[in-house]
């Protein structure tokens, strides 16, 4: 009866407040979906926990080996600008992930021997823990060690949006192919375009078709050829015709921007 009653005043407490910070604080009260996430240099550095943090999809408890503050804290204080200056925004973050209230931030203080990578493996077995990096090598040592890990920029790579085989597109022909007649670009998420036909197109805009897509360890490869002038002009004709009449363009959603580029790690 207790327990009806609780549930009752909870679901009351979210319907008058509505919020992210709410709904948050009443999952943890029941301590459901929350995992430990220990946070290495890199991924303090690297930044984008906070954005995760901040748009309520992390809200896990948070955990930082007192070990990789010290860490951070040496380099601030070294004769290395780059280093200092990296070094002193992981500490900032740190610092910016207590604000927010539904991410409970721990630090941990346990004296775990070893390198840093092995306290890390360490550490997250002692506590079941998973381990967020964005350090490649880390990676491996924790999966072979059986540790699970997050890594933010397979995270980007996965939200990057889907180019689908048949649509059309604008590129800017960067450079040529590694064939003859190719030439590559970029798409605004910093996807590699590779565009048959496109060589003599070095540093023009153009619109091409895609082929299809290809995943690869680094990331995903588009294939496209350049659209047939007929094409091209018939396209141009629609959108004339379309704006003559004053009829409403439907957009494309929106799509999602990608995150920071991978940072290496100190």
């Amino acid at each position: 009866m207790d327990t009806i009653v609780i549930l009752l005043l909870c679901l009351i407490v979210l319907l008058q407040l509505g919020n992210a910070e709410a709904t948050m604080k009443v999952a943890n009260m029941f301590g459901r979906g929350r995992r430990k996430i220990i946070l290495d240099s890199c991924a303090l550095i690297d930044g984008r926990i906070v954005d995760l943090v901040r748009t309520g999809f992390v809200s896990d408890e948070l955990v930082i080996p007192k070990f990789i503050l010290r860490e951070l804290q040496l380099l601030a204080d070294g004769k290395d600008p780059h280093k200092r200056e990296r070094a002193r925004f992981g500490l900032e973050i740190a610092a910016e992930l207590q604000e927010y209230s539904w991410a409970n931030v721990s630090i941990d203080e346990s004296n775990v021997p070893g390198a840093t990578d092995d306290k890390l493996v360490r550490l997250a077995k002692k506590r079941g823990a998973v381990l967020c990096t964005t350090d490649y090598n880390l990676n491996k040592v924790a999966t072979v060690e059986s540790v699970r890990t997050l890594n933010v920029n397979e995270l980007a790579q996965s939200l990057r949006p889907v180019t689908l085989p048949g649509e059309t597109i604008e590129v800017k022909i960067l450079q040529k192919g590694s064939n003859g007649d190719q030439g590559v670009g970029y798409l605004e998420d910093g996807t590699m375009i590779v565009v048959d036909g496109a060589a003599k197109s070095v540093g023009s805009k153009v619109s091409v078709t895609v082929d299809r897509m290809h995943q690869t360890v680094a990331g995903k490869m588009v294939f496209a050829h350049l659209k047939s002038p007929a094409q091209a002009t018939k396209s141009t004709a629609v959108r004339t015709k379309a704006t003559s009449q004053s009829k409403p363009s439907l957009l494309r959603p929106k799509r999602l921007t990608a995150l920071a580029p991978k940072r290496k790690r100190i």
